[in-house]
């Protein structure tokens, strides 16, 4: 494609352009946030394996409603918008991994930063959320 022509193409669908532009800039937005939050990103089965192997605390940030219509089972739950209000509650984890969780996995990626300034390290994010864990039809407790 000549430079002409993407510059035609541009003239003749700045929506789509537009649109892309958004998309892309979303996505690095998403990008940045999640490396300055200090929290590694895990599937499901990562998770379950560092459940399983590191004794990693399950850290459901949802509001109370939300936790309540089903979490990850023996999760802790404290809402984000509670979370430095709350920290001491979390001192008895500090050596564990912890792996914070909301619906999709968005929110979430907020709670290392607070995570990390109360002195945590071994921080995950659980990509896709409690919807990912229960696509993997792994169990949710009420």
């Amino acid at each position: 494609m000549t430079s002409q022509q993407l510059f035609e193409f541009i003239g003749n669908h700045p929506f789509l352009v537009l649109g892309f532009t958004g998309v892309a800039g979303l996505l690095v937005v998403t990008e940045i946030r999640t490396r300055l939050s200090g929290m590694k990103q895990v599937g499901v089965v990562q998770a379950t394996q560092l459940s399983n192997r590191s004794n990693a605390l399950f850290l459901d940030i949802r509001d109370t409603a939300d936790y309540n219509s089903g979490h990850i089972p023996d999760s802790v739950h404290v809402p984000l918008k509670d979370l430095d209000k709350r920290a001491a509650e979390l001192e008895k984890y500090r050596d564990r991994p912890v792996i914070a969780y909301c619906r999709s996995g968005n929110r979430s990626n907020s709670a290392g930063a607070t995570l990390k300034k109360i002195g945590f390290e071994n921080i995950y994010n659980l990509a896709g959320g409690i919807t990912a864990w229960q696509s993997a039809n792994l169990p949710v407790s009420k």
